[in-house]
This record gives structure tokens, sequence and C-alpha cells, in this order.
């Protein structure tokens, strides 16, 4: 296993966004995993470590190591530390096109919603994971 990749990625909350913080946590290590800013084999931050570094509940972080964990995209070994797994989502090409579709169309309607214009929403995308300074919490 590779070492831990926690300069390169840093976790964030946003306590006003009304996402739970344990889903934060998730859409944050999917996203990092998606966009390769973590990779197979890079290790997460201890449960205690990310806890204090976010300055929450322990088993909130536990929650989320947890669902991934169950989901196939980490792996706990003992004594050792938590991983990104090497499994790759499963499904065929359709499906995965048909689930990126309905992820899209949630995407743009909510952008819609919060009076966004595709536009800002792409470029967001590609900027993505910037966030704003005030949100951001070292």
């Amino acid at each position: 296993m590779k070492a831990a990749s926690q300069h390169a990625f840093r976790f964030h909350l946003d306590l006003q966004s009304g996402v739970p913080v344990y889903r934060q946590i998730i859409d944050q290590i999917r996203g990092a995993i998606a966009s390769g800013a973590l990779t197979t084999g890079d290790q997460l931050p201890t449960v205690r470590q990310l806890a204090v570094d976010l300055s929450i509940n322990p088993n909130t972080v536990v929650r989320a190591y947890k669902e991934l964990e169950l989901s196939g995209q980490l792996e706990t070994q003992q004594g050792t530390g938590t991983f990104i797994s090497e499994k790759k989502p499963a499904g065929d090409r359709a499906e995965r096109l048909r689930q990126l579709s309905r992820i899209t169309a949630d995407a743009v309607a909510r952008a819609g919603a919060a009076g966004f214009t595709i536009d800002q929403l792409v470029e967001q995308l590609r900027n993505w994971p910037v966030r704003p300074a005030s949100k951001e919490k070292p």
C-alpha cells in the first residue's frame, strides 16, 4: 500500500449546506477517486486524526468509512490503516451511462433551482475541487 495522500487531498466541511457531515466525507472521497486525487492504495487519515482535523465526532468518520468499505471503495487493514481499494464500480457500460445521466440531470436541476446556468455548473465542475475560501476548514 502507498503512503498517505493527505497532503494532496484535504477534507473540508460546509456546515451550512444541510448535507450530513458523514455524507460530505463520503462524497469527497468518491469525488477524489473520480478526479484522480486519490488512487488505489492511497492511505486515508485514521478515524481519530480525521475527526480531530475536522472537529467532529469519530463515530461520524466511522460511519463514512464503513459505508465506503461496504461499497468496496475502501479497505481497512487492522493495525495498518484505511486505503483506497482496487475495486472498480460494477455494472455494464449502458447502465453506467444511465446512472451518469441521472446524476447530471439532478445536478443541472439543482443548479437551475439555485439560479445558476449550465455554463456556470460546467465551469465549477472543471475547476473542482476548488471551494470558496470562507467555507474551507484547514
